[in-house]
């Protein structure tokens, strides 16, 4: 096939048409190294995503922490607390801590 008959076919003169050529070039431009392009979109919206989750799990965990205030606000509650948490104890008491060894 030689170049003469190949330029008589309707889509090479379609895409040898100078408008689509620079729509063409144009779109490629855009979609892959324009500062705006598809990829660097896609990245941004990836890392939106990201710390929307981030949000909603440090939104959760505020609520637990919250609830867990209003729960120590009560005496026994915050000697419970202290007593599971941080092992603290009465003066006239004793504690023993039993640790169990876990065999893989």
């Amino acid at each position: 096939m030689k170049f003469k008959d190949l330029r008589k076919k309707p889509w090479f003169r379609f895409i040898s048409n100078k408008y689509v050529l620079i729509s063409l070039v144009f779109a490629g431009w855009m979609f892959f190294l324009d500062t705006n392009s598809w990829f660097i979109h896609h990245e941004l919206d990836q890392e939106i995503n990201e710390l929307q989750d981030n949000k909603n799990y440090y939104q959760k965990e505020i609520a637990k922490d919250k609830a867990v205030i209003e729960n120590l606000q009560d005496s026994v509650e915050l000697e419970k607390f202290a007593r599971q948490k941080y092992y603290m104890k009465r003066p006239d008491e004793d504690i023993y801590i039993i640790e169990y060894d876990t065999v893989n």
